[in-house]
């Protein structure tokens, strides 16, 4: 099938969530490619939490990393585009997806798989009071905080389950199973406005679930709408007096998302995006849906069931591939009879298929097994955030270790000496304050008038396959340069080398790539006036920059330092490690996510701070890492430094990565420089390795008075840079030639 993709490629398909039905369809996707497609996922949260699971978690026989598929490495070993924004709206006309923060997407084809909320949010004090079942994520990472706020000592908490759903009553039994676990005394009460709970199963099921009800004194209330929801209270409609409730979970029903309500696309009575039985969208062509987010045009019998969009996985797959080899679609028929299991906590579960029921803990190890199975196919990294054993390895798929982008790509430091060096010294010129005479991270000219120019270059091969990303981050490292300087950057030029692609693809590829520069650009105040583009082998972005110094500023040269100055760095390290796991798919999505979030700030913020804070040196990390940098500044100043390794601030998963053997493709290069080091008998393991790390859109490195430094460091954290501490102090310079020694 792959060979008959037409030939007006590549084409995008854009996956939005990662539900039940796309991650199956990276799994495949991951196995099989489909040649010259690229794919894209587009998320607002990295992990995708697996209903099925949820209520035993809640009853704690599961951990929460039990239940999440991490989609990020999942996506990466399908050689997938991803973005983690959200997407917040669909115009099928002009195929695009609208995604928060940043400019739309592009797409021949794409997917729906967003997931559900839930009905009654918007009745008085729900919101604000219930702990709401949907998103799932939010119910998991709330649900042990909300709790520990029950009264505790002799008072017997009151807790209310609203919703006679499956949902529901597998919370209200996980419930009950939990608190008795922890030898708590407690009311339980579901209350729902159907007939009966658990509509739709058949009548010995409902009765067994009854009688497990009544038997663990849980109160069961048919046949109440709830009008609103107080501080420890839940209002029903026909009663005066409230039902006395200290934790109100909402588990009401699946309602539509606001991306299938927003968007204008075709949506069924209850509200989901109505879709053929074939999954694709009505009266959209190239655009599919599946999951709790779509309706099923003449199957609105379909509940909200993870079961239901477990069974879409395979057709979904199979349908994208056929649509871009332009073959006829495949009809899905969703079953009317399936295995329903409901955890009935206690490690015990109840049983229906065919009319038959059956209870027990031999139930729950049936249902145990048949989520974990689910799971273990999607989860790629394990506990340890290690490659897990039972997953396919990035190296038996072919991922094989590439180069690095950002400025993990740089030439190496010794070979940009040797090369500077053979062209002997410039010719004399005035203008020039600070240029290869005295190398710094801008250039320094003097204009008439007094006033100073700062000028800079710089650019990166591309670290991700996301556009966008590059254009931001690439825009952020370049405007690094003068903000070290203690500069206000003001216009900027574009250098842009497009992949050899179709004229469509390389349009698309440099709208994106200019759209993330102006992004960075834009509300700094700084001016994008041209640039130039060429066509080559690999995305690259590059930006000059010129700027001034504010009215009255020095320049915060290299040179500066002086013993006794404390060294401050503003972000924390270990960027190259972490996108070098990440093209490998050996990165946490949450990992990412942090680092994307350092990546796209600028280092405005920390260059007021350090002006106004007296600093005597600054310059930013980048390629060469902290050791390489710092030995830039401490060489300028003549002096030498003590660094604690104790005392960096690594990424979120640096360390773990660098503990691993992992390592950026220029972390050699860096470490070469090793020997102009003193190290500490101690000094060994990933935070040695962390000082050579190259960074990419890295933090300031600065020299501070010692008696500005604590004032400084809480105004970096309070304009937004946490994690900025204290490194070492600088020291007169080492009679032994070492640059520095870390202890």
């Amino acid at each position: 099938m792959d060979t008959a993709i037409r030939a007006e490629l590549p084409r995008d398909l854009v996956l939005v969530g990662a539900g039940h039905a796309h991650v199956q369809v990276l799994r495949r996707w991951m196995m099989k490619p489909v040649p010259s497609v690229r794919l894209t996922l587009v998320l607002d949260c990295p992990e995708a939490v697996y209903s099925g699971m949820v209520p035993g978690f809640v009853a704690g026989d599961y951990e929460a990393r039990e239940l999440e598929i991490d989609a990020v490495p999942l996506a990466r070993r399908a050689r997938a585009r991803i973005v983690l924004a959200r997407a917040v709206g669909v115009d099928p006309e002009a195929r695009r997806v609208a995604v928060e923060g940043r400019a739309p997407l592009s797409y021949d084809f794409a997917s729906l798989d967003v997931g559900s909320s839930v009905r009654g949010l918007d009745l008085p004090g729900v919101v604000e009071h219930a702990l709401v079942t949907r998103p799932i994520r939010s119910l998991v990472g709330a649900l042990e905080a909300r709790l520990a706020q029950l009264p505790g000592g002799d008072a017997m908490p009151n807790v209310c389950v609203v919703g006679g759903g499956a949902a529901g009553v597998e919370l209200c039994f996980a419930l009950d199973a939990r608190l008795r676990a922890q030898g708590r005394a407690f009311r339980l009460t579901l209350v729902c406005d159907t007939v009966e709970v658990l509509p739709g199963h058949g009548q010995r099921f409902v009765q067994r679930a009854r009688r497990e009800a009544e038997s663990r004194g849980v109160r069961v209330v048919c046949r109440t709408r709830v009008e609103r929801v107080g501080k420890g209270e839940l209002f029903v409609e026909g009663e005066r007096e409230p039902f006395p409730a200290d934790l109100v979970l909402w588990a009401t029903g699946a309602a539509p998302v606001a991306l299938g309500l927003d968007s204008r696309l075709p949506r069924n009575a209850a509200g989901f995006v109505r879709v053929r039985d074939t999954l694709e969208v009505e009266g959209c062509p190239g655009l599919f849906a599946a999951g709790d987010c779509a309706g099923i045009s003449g199957f609105d019998w379909v509940p909200k069931a993870g079961v239901y969009a477990v069974r879409e996985g395979p057709v979904l797959d199979a349908n994208l591939r056929r649509a871009l080899a332009g073959r006829a679609l495949r009809r899905y028929r969703p079953q009317t009879d399936f295995l329903a299991l409901l955890n009935l906590g206690d490690r015990r579960a109840l049983g229906e298929k065919r009319g038959c029921v059956a209870a027990g803990p031999a139930v729950w190890r049936l249902k145990d097994w048949i989520d974990r199975r689910f799971m273990r196919r999607f989860q790629v990294l394990d506990a340890a955030s290690a490659p897990a054993r039972d997953f396919p390895s990035a190296e038996s798929m072919g991922m094989e270790s590439m180069d690095c982008g950002g400025c993990a790509a740089k030439l190496g430091a010794t070979s940009l000496d040797a090369a500077l060096a053979r062209l002997g010294t410039p010719p004399a010129d005035e203008s020039v304050l600070v240029g290869l005479a005295r190398p710094d991270d801008s250039a320094a000219l003097a204009l008439s008038g007094g006033a100073v120019l700062l000028a800079t270059i710089d650019g990166f091969r591309a670290f991700c396959d996301d556009p966008w990303l590059v254009g931001r981050v690439a825009a952020v490292n370049a405007l690094g340069d003068v903000f070290a300087k203690g500069g206000r950057p003001r216009h900027a030029l574009a250098l842009v080398t497009v992949p050899d692609e179709s004229a469509r693809a390389g349009e698309e590829t440099l709208y994106q790539v200019l759209a993330g520069v102006r992004a960075a650009l834009d509300p700094l105040g700084v001016s994008l006036v041209g640039g130039h583009t060429t066509r080559g082998p690999e995305l690259f972005v590059g930006l000059a920059v010129t700027g001034d110094l504010p009215a009255g500023g020095d320049l915060l040269s290299l040179d500066g330092a002086r013993p006794g100055d404390v060294l401050v760095l503003t972000r924390p390290l270990g960027s190259g490690v972490l996108l070098a796991a990440d093209m490998q798919g050996l990165a946490r999505g949450a990992w990412v996510r942090d680092l994307h979030a350092s990546l796209v700030r600028s280092n405005q913020c920390a260059a007021e701070v350090a002006r106004s804070s007296g600093a005597t040196a600054s310059t930013d990390v980048s390629g060469f890492g902290l050791a390489g940098h710092l030995a830039e500044l401490l060489r300028a100043s003549g002096v030498s430094a003590r660094v604690r390794l104790e005392a960096l601030a690594p990424f979120p998963g640096a360390l773990e990565l660098l503990a691993r053997g992992l390592r950026s493709s220029y972390h050699e290069q860096n470490e070469s420089r090793r020997r102009a080091i003193d190290f500490a008998p101690t000094a060994s393991g990933p935070r040695v390795a962390l000082l050579f790390d190259p960074q990419t859109a890295g933090g300031l490195l600065l020299a501070l008075p010692p008696e500005r430094v604590d004032a400084a460091l809480a105004a970096l954290h309070e304009a937004g840079d946490p994690e900025a501490v204290r490194i070492g102090e600088v020291t007169a310079r080492s009679e032994e030639g070492f640059v520095f020694s870390a202890v």
